[in-house]
This record gives C-alpha cells, structure tokens and sequence, in this order.
C-alpha cells in the first residue's frame, strides 16, 4: 500500500517542487495551504507523514504539531525558514521526528521520509513487541509507554529512546550511538537532540517507574531498572 504524504505550506512553490520528487518516490501526497486545515485534513485521510512548516496563516506549525501528538504518533519533519539552534531544538521538543530548514533540496526531503519510514518498519519487525520491566511497560509498535497501567504520554523518539535504553539495562550509550539508532545515519543535526528529549523523559517519567534514565558524565546515558 502507498504511503500517503500531507504537505502543509503556505508557499505554493514548495508544493510545485516537493510533488514531482515525492511521485517518482512512489508516495501520494496532498496539499494544505492554511494552518488552520491541517488538523482537519489529518483526521480525514490519515496520512503516514506530514511535511509541517512552522510559520503559516492560521495556526502555527508548533500549535499544530503540539495538537497532533496529544492523539498520534504520526511521523512529523518541520519545515522552516528559520536556521537557528534554538528553533531546532524546539521542533525535537515538541516530539518532531525531524527537522529541515529552507531553502532545501526536495531530494534531501525524500531521503529524510525514506529514512523515517525504513525505521519504523526496522522497529515493526524487530521491535519486540512490549517491553515489560517491573510497573513500567514500553510498547514500541503502539508507540505507548504505561506506568501502573497509565499511558505516560511521550513522543515518538522519546518512546523509542527508552526501548533503545531499556532493551539494555545498564548499557552506556553515547550521544553519537542514539543518534545513529534513533534519527538515523542521515541525521545532520547535533548531539543536543538527544539531550533535549532526555531532558523531556525525565521530567515526564513518573517517579515511581521502574526504568531510570541516567547520565554517565563525559560518556552518554544508560537506563538502570529498579
């Protein structure tokens, strides 16, 4: 079945260019010009994907993407004008699967989906299913974390940070390891993706969870099970 790409722009040139590139992928795509249409469009056709710019009439990207990972894991890259640090960062905070700034090469945004979707069928097929240690269950398929029963509501990389973490307890791994396991050889961006979002787990990890994610100075983090 073809993946179904949602492209969410103001900018009609973005269209005309990514259209061309995503057919000869083999992926459908639709096209959403206002903010305030994506969530609607979304829940009306389900896509695999969206391409979501920060800044368009309406609601914003961020609102947006904040709204849609209250009810999906769906895989999101943020698409923007803007190239600093800080707004990158953002983007992985609000559980953005990548990032990618204008001007940019409609090749590179395939190869980014093409990347996304190669990983989350890896984890599909390999996955394991549900990780069950103590109170705390991770499921990687269903992208759900449950502590006591009750969903712990995280992103999709962050899910998928604590399987990597907790599939070896104890393990260390370095910045540059989550990177290659979680966004990919192809990610361009720097080790403080990994901070940022382990920053967010802990802060949303309940207390009482039997999987603890710490740091390992000059080295990287680790998950030790209690």
């Amino acid at each position: 079945m073809r993946k179904v790409i949602l492209i969410c722009d103001d900018e009609p040139a973005v269209h005309d260019a990514l259209r061309y590139y995503l057919k000869n992928a083999g992926l459908d795509f639709y096209s959403v010009f206002n903010g305030n249409d994506v969530i609607p469009t979304w829940e009306q056709i389900h896509p695999d994907l969206l391409i979501l710019d920060i800044m368009m009439p309406g609601m914003s990207g961020t609102d947006i993407c904040t709204r849609i990972r209250q009810r999906s894991q769906v895989p999101i890259i943020m698409l923007t004008a803007r190239g600093e640090e800080l707004d990158r960062l953002l983007g992985f905070a609000l559980g953005a699967d990548d990032y990618i700034v204008k001007p940019f090469s409609p090749r590179e945004i395939v190869s980014r989906i093409q990347v996304i979707f190669r990983r989350l069928d890896q984890i599909s097929q390999n996955g394991g299913g549900v990780l069950s240690i103590g109170n705390t269950s991770v499921d990687i398929r269903g992208y759900e974390v449950r502590v006591n029963g009750q969903v712990v509501p995280f992103s999709p990389k962050e899910v998928e940070i604590i399987h990597l973490l907790a599939s070896s307890p104890r393990q260390v791994f370095s910045r540059e390891q989550l990177l290659d396991n979680i966004w990919g050889l192809d990610f361009d961006g720097d080790s403080r993706a990994v901070d940022t979002n382990i920053k967010r787990i802990r802060k949303k990890m309940p207390e009482c969870a039997s999987i603890i994610i710490k740091s390992v100075y000059g080295v990287g983090y680790k998950a030790e099970i209690v």
